[in-house]
C-alpha cells in the first residue's frame, strides 16, 4: 500500500527518476560530494555494514555530488518519501528554528562542539525534533570541519572584526551567514553555490564564507589563494531517513541500521578534527596560502558574532524557543 502511494505521489509530482530508480529492496541515499570524497568512503562503510548486518535483506544505492537534487531538495525528497535517505547539510528554508546549528562561533573548539552538537545535547534533541515535523528521522550526525574564510586577494586586517576589509564575500543565503560577514568587517554578498565559483573568478566577489577547508577545497581550490581558519561555525551534516520507511523496517532490520549509525558517528568524531588538518593542508598543496589567526583573534570576531548576530537570530527563531537552547549549550 505504501508504495503505491508513494508511486502515485511521485507521478503527480514528476519526481520519478526514470533510470536511477531502484528496486524496492534497495534504499537511495544522496549525499553533497564527489565519489571518492570522504564523506562518500565513509559512507559506502556504513551501507556494507549494514548489508552484512541484516544479510542482505537491507541494501543501498548511493548517489553522490547532488545526483537526485541539491540538499535543499533532497530534504523535501525525504519528507515525502521520494528519497529515501541523505548525508547532508541542514536545509533552514523550511523552517527558520533549523538555524539554530548554523549560529556563528556557537562551538569553539572540538571539545565544545561535540558538547554542543552531539547525541544527548540539547541542541541535538530540537533538531532531531525539527525533522520529526517533516517526517524525517535523524540517525547520526556527521561533524564536518570548522568554518573559514577562503579569498582570492590578499587578507585585510583578518584578525580585528571591527576592520572594514573592504571585501566581498559570497555567502550562502541563510541570514546567519549573512549578518556575520557584516559582523566581522566583510561586506556579505547572498549568491547560490551554483554561481558561487564563477562570481569569485570574475571578481564580482573576492571570497568565499560559509564553509570551510573540506569544502574550499572540493569546490573553490583553483579561485582560493588565502585561507582563513576562523572557526565561524561548526559544520555539521545529518543522516537523514524518511520516517515512514524507518517504521515499515522489520525490527531488527532497524536495530542493525540504528546500531551502524551509532558507530558511524562514533567514528566520524574520531576522525573529524584529523580530517580538517588534512584538508587545510591539500589547499596548501594546491596553491593556498595558510593565514594563522591567533586565539585572541578568535575571541574577538566571536564576541562581535554573538553581539550581533546572535539577537537577530535568536528573535527570528522565536526567543522563548531558541534562547534556553542556546544558553544550556553555551555556559
Amino acid at each position: 500500500m505504501m508504495q503505491k502511494k508513494l508511486a502515485a505521489l511521485l507521478l503527480g509530482a514528476g519526481l520519478v527518476f526514470g533510470a536511477s530508480a531502484v528496486s524496492a529492496a534497495n534504499l537511495k541515499i544522496s549525499h553533497v560530494r564527489p565519489q571518492g570524497a570522504q564523506v562518500d568512503k565513509d559512507l559506502r562503510v556504513f551501507a556494507e555494514q549494514v548489508t552484512q548486518a541484516t544479510g542482505g535483506k537491507l541494501k543501498f544505492d548511493l548517489f553522490p555530488a547532488n545526483a537526485l537534487g541539491d540538499y535543499t531538495v533532497v530534504q523535501e525528497r525525504i519528507s515525502v518519501g521520494a528519497v529515501d535517505m541523505a548525508l547532508q547539510p541542514v536545509a533552514t528554508g523550511v523552517n527558520k528554528r533549523l538555524q539554530i546549528g548554523a549560529l556563528p562561533y556557537l562551538a569553539t573548539d572540538w571539545p565544545s562542539a561535540k558538547r554542543v552538537f552531539g547525541k544527548g545535547s540539547p541542541l541535538r534533541a530540537a533538531m532531531e525534533d525539527l525533522y520529526a515535523k517533516q517526517d524525517i528521522t535523524v540517525l547520526a550526525a556527521y561533524p564536518v570541519y570548522f568554518g573559514g574564510i577562503s579569498l582570492n586577494k590578499p587578507p585585510v586586517n583578518p584578525g580585528d572584526p571591527d576592520a572594514k576589509k573592504g571585501l566581498k564575500l559570497r555567502v550562502p543565503p541563510i541570514k546567519s551567514f549573512q549578518l556575520l560577514a557584516d559582523s566581522i568587517g566583510y561586506i556579505g554578498s547572498p549568491l547560490p553555490f551554483s554561481e558561487a565559483f564563477t562570481a569569485v573568478q570574475t571578481g564580482v566577489v573576492d571570497g568565499v564564507i560559509g564553509s570551510g577547508a573540506e569544502g574550499y577545497y572540493a569546490s573553490f581550490r583553483d579561485v582560493t589563494k588565502y585561507y582563513l581558519p576562523m572557526n565561524t561555525h561548526f559544520e555539521v551534516w545529518y543522516l537523514l531517513i524518511n520516517g515512514e520507511v524507518l517504521n515499515d523496517m522489520d525490527k531488527a532490520d532497524r536495530a542493525k541500521l540504528e546500531e551502524a549509525a551509532a558507530t558511524f558517528e562514533t567514528s566520524r568524531w574520531a576522525a573529524a578534527e584529523a580530517d580538517q588538518a588534512g584538508n587545510e593542508k591539500k589547499l596548501q598543496d594546491a596553491g593556498a596560502q595558510l593565514v594563522p589567526v591567533s586565539a585572541e583573534a578568535l575571541a574577538a570576531n566571536a564576541r562581535n558574532a554573538r553581539a550581533q548576530v546572535w539577537p537577530e537570530i535568536i528573535k527570528d527563531m522565536g526567543e522563548a524557543w531558541a534562547r534556553p537552547i542556546v544558553d544550556s549549550v553555551t555556559k
